[in-house]
């Protein structure tokens, strides 16, 4: 394991990120990771963030409520977990565990519960010290029209229906496997 400054990687984690990279959970004995597209790594408070927006339908919104944390698992190599990366943007794992129907291997995060991931070995872990829903009426139409159009129910992997709520979690450690 290499700690890293998360700085000195941000060209790799701001070109993977709209690609899709993973965010993992852990609360309890169960795993959560889901792909996202949608994040900020910056400074508030003199404190280094890496910003999450997550559904309240999903199910990692459950266990980022639950822990308060989580860890984000950004790619070295996108063509070996293209297809992991796709799975777990499809799917609930909520009844299901995508770590073993995807073949990636759960190694003990440092500072958090929330996994790091043997295959995507970039790691961020985070803390969550602030959390704010966001509100309807402030975001422009344009932008509900396309990211929020209201045709996919909540319970269905794909909902955009629900609104996100964005989770700031202050980056505790940072490392590559």
């Amino acid at each position: 394991m290499q700690k890293i400054e998360v700085k000195e990687y941000l060209p790799q984690i701001m070109n993977e990120l709209p690609k899709g990279i993973l965010l993992s959970t852990k609360n309890g004995n169960k795993y959560n990771t889901m792909t996202i597209g949608w994040g900020q790594v910056g400074i508030e408070w003199g404190k280094m963030f890496f910003t999450v927006y997550v559904r309240h339908g999903r199910f990692t919104h459950k266990q980022i409520e639950a822990s308060k944390e989580f860890t984000v698992n950004v790619p070295t190599d996108r063509k070996s977990v293209a297809k992991a990366i796709a799975y777990c943007g499809s799917r609930s794992g909520e009844n299901l565990d995508k770590f073993s129907d995807c073949g990636l291997t759960v190694v003990d995060g440092i500072s958090v519960n929330s996994p790091a991931i043997k295959e995507i070995p970039l790691t961020i872990e985070c803390k969550v010290i602030y959390q704010q829903e966001q509100c309807l009426e402030n975001i422009p139409p344009e932008i509900l029209a396309s990211c929020y159009p209201q045709d996919i129910p909540s319970d269905n992997p794909r909902a955009n229906r629900d609104f996100h709520t964005v989770y700031y979690g202050e980056i505790v450690h940072a490392y590559i496997l």
